[in-house]
């Protein structure tokens, strides 16, 4: 009503003017102020990035993906579950006197599935899902993130009733944008006021109000640590699931996913692409399984053999082949480097190399590929020793046989000094359990750097019996570029 006054008000004094001749150019001025204003709080300026994607069973993607299609989660596919069996049964819920959730975090490494799982679990609960990243709510004006906030949550309860569903599922990702800890941004109110509008509407969802639509929100973060405590506790994300990277059986899921519908050779073995993979996430096994598919059309093949696989994971760890053509001297030194890790790493863990190349991917000359027997979770002191043994190699190499070491090797020695710092900090010393923050600094800097020493000497001496067999193999890593880890070991083998 006021605002109509105003315009009214407004409009009569342009005629006014306008009739006896006086300049309306501060009225048109004043006026246009006025309704840039209007449309900042309205928010239909600032608002083209904000965009809520409705998914339904009728018409989107969600009615195509369940559970099984998500591969390598199984703990949290679980855990999801079981969260939403509240929903799917919810009168034997109410007779256990269970409180319905109100919020699920999904807390994870990029690329592991959350956004899946979140897709996943509308289906599975027969609800609309609703979309939106944490990004899309935070703008430079005051109050528009807030209105976002209730517009996420009307647009949920109104699309839910036009499909004739009981529930619909909010997804917001990278959720920490907007639910960061209170506080932090000084000066710029604007992520508190988002947050404690999303506080709100969350604590409204217990009751099945708005026309019986009850809506569960499903958060993703990567960084679960930064979330305010006010968006964790009880009653607002009830249940945080730890989507994390996948095992070894998971990536063979995984790979079984995406490989399905794509022209296997006969000679390929997921059972080792998924051993060989240890630390991907399903979205580089995704990547991995399409680059392999490139590969193949590259060559003019119409199936995918396991060669290309090995080139397709090279080249998802280190990046595409580069031009880069080091001169013959330098060649050679690389070969003599790498050969020197992959040498030190079969003899102390036999089996674990997959491939040695001197061909130049992403920044790095040459590199081994290793691929451990299974994946590891924690490590004793002797494994990190061997480590440690592992990354001198190079350079100690290069030593024994060109007569002198290379800056090539500065990001092997630094990953050195920081696993012995690992030994060191985890009470596997000879210092035993102690506090990096109080021990004496060169007490501290002495036993790091003496275990480096006896880690070097050691491998000097493996590399001693193993130098005429790097002198003679670099010469045949330059001239193949590459050396898969069968063959590698076969020649290893011939000169024992």
């Amino acid at each position: 009503m006021i605002r109509d006054a105003l315009i009214g008000s407004g409009l009569a004094a342009f005629l006014f003017c306008l009739a006896y001749g006086y300049d309306v150019t501060p009225i048109i001025l004043v006026g246009g102020l006025y309704a840039a204003f209007q449309l900042v709080i309205s928010g239909r300026i600032g608002d083209r990035k904000f965009e809520i994607v409705q998914e339904t069973q009728s018409g989107g993607r969600v009615s195509k993906l369940t559970f099984g299609d998500v591969g390598g989660q199984e703990t949290a596919k679980r855990e999801l579950v079981e969260a939403l069996e509240f929903i799917n049964n919810e009168e034997k819920a109410v007779r256990l006197g269970i409180r319905p959730l109100r919020g699920i975090l999904l807390s994870g490494p990029p690329g592991t599935g959350k956004t899946l799982l979140a897709k996943a679990a509308a289906n599975y609960t027969d609800a609309v899902f609703i979309s939106a990243a944490g990004s899309d709510f935070i703008e430079m004006y005051a109050g528009v993130g807030a209105r976002r906030i209730r517009d996420l949550f009307g647009t949920a309860y109104s699309t839910a009733r036009a499909c004739k569903k009981k529930t619909a599922v909010i997804f917001i990702d990278e959720i920490d944008v907007l639910g960061g800890v209170r506080g932090r941004h000084q000066g710029h109110l604007e992520y508190d006021q988002t947050l404690n509008q999303l506080l709100v509407e969350m604590d409204g969802l217990a009751s099945v109000s708005r026309e019986g639509v009850r809506v569960l929100v499903i958060g993703a973060t990567n960084r679960a640590d930064l979330l305010d405590p006010a968006l964790l506790r009880p009653g607002r994300f009830d249940r945080l699931v730890d989507v994390d990277l996948p095992d070894k059986v998971g990536r063979r899921h995984i790979l079984s996913i995406h490989t399905r519908h794509k022209p296997l050779a006969d000679d390929v073995d997921i059972d080792k692409v998924a051993a060989e993979t240890y630390g991907f996430s399903g979205a580089h096994l995704e990547s991995l399984t399409n680059e392999a598919a490139i590969m193949a059309l590259r060559a003019g093949r119409v199936r995918i053999n396991m060669n290309d696989f090995s080139e397709a994971m090279e080249k998802v760890i280190m990046g595409e082949r580069v031009e880069r053509k080091p001169d013959e001297e330098e060649l050679r030194r690389v070969a003599v480097h790498e050969l020197g890790h992959a040498v030190v790493s079969e003899l102390l863990k036999p089996g674990s190399v997959a491939a040695v190349t001197v061909s130049s991917r992403g920044k790095a000359l040459g590199y081994v590929r290793q691929s451990p027997k299974s994946d590891r979770y924690i490590e004793t002191a002797a494994q990190l020793e061997a480590r440690v043994s592992v990354l001198l190699a190079g350079a100690i190499a290069e030593e024994l046989i060109l007569g002198e070491r290379s800056t090539g090797a500065s990001q092997d020695i630094q990953q050195a000094v920081e696993t012995a710092r690992k030994i060191v900090n985890c009470g596997l010393s000879d210092l035993g359990i102690i506090s990096e923050e109080d021990i004496p600094r060169d007490q501290y800097h002495t036993a790091v750097t003496g275990l480096v020493q006896v880690q070097e000497e050691r491998t000097k001496s493996l590399l001693a019996t193993k130098a005429e067999f790097i002198r003679d193999v670099a010469g045949e890593l330059m001239s193949m570029e590459k050396m898969n880890g069968d063959t590698f070991r076969a020649r290893l083998s011939e000169a024992a």
